[in-house]
């Protein structure tokens, strides 16, 4: 029997929605302070389905956008959490500052790529290693 949409959910139920590891929504929680479920007697956690919607969009930031988790913790600080969970909707969409993209960059995050201007710099370096290379040989 299926559990109703409004009804608590286990670490491993979570994780099964979420689409991450029970280890993951572990760590998680000591990395964003407002991942925080009930925790019962002995420990046990369970979340709530605002807790399950805030999670799949902690996923789909830093796996699918490749935010870093302080990009993360960052945008729910600028937008609010209510806004930051609704990305959590398969469907829904989040338009994400493009300082925020160039910091998660400088860590190691992905972003858009302009190849045009990519190909401009290379052309310029190759230039400039050439007249280099012409300085050197005198």
């Amino acid at each position: 029997m299926a559990k109703s949409p409004s009804a608590f959910r286990t670490i491993s139920e979570a994780s099964e929605e979420v689409g991450a590891p029970q280890h993951v929504l572990r760590f998680w929680e000591t990395k964003f302070d407002f991942v925080a479920p009930v925790k019962r007697a002995g420990g046990r956690r369970f979340y709530r389905p605002d807790d399950i919607m805030v999670l799949k969009a902690v996923r789909r930031l830093l796996h699918d956008e490749g935010l870093t988790i302080r990009g993360v913790q960052r945008l729910v600080k600028d937008l609010g959490l209510t806004r930051v969970a609704a990305y959590g909707d398969p469907t829904a969409s989040l338009e994400i500052d493009s300082g925020l993209r160039a910091e998660t960059a400088a860590s190691g995050a992905t972003q858009t790529i302009d190849h045009n201007r990519l190909a401009q710099v290379l052309a310029d370096l190759e230039a400039a290693r050439a007249r280099l290379e012409g300085v050197l040989r005198l």
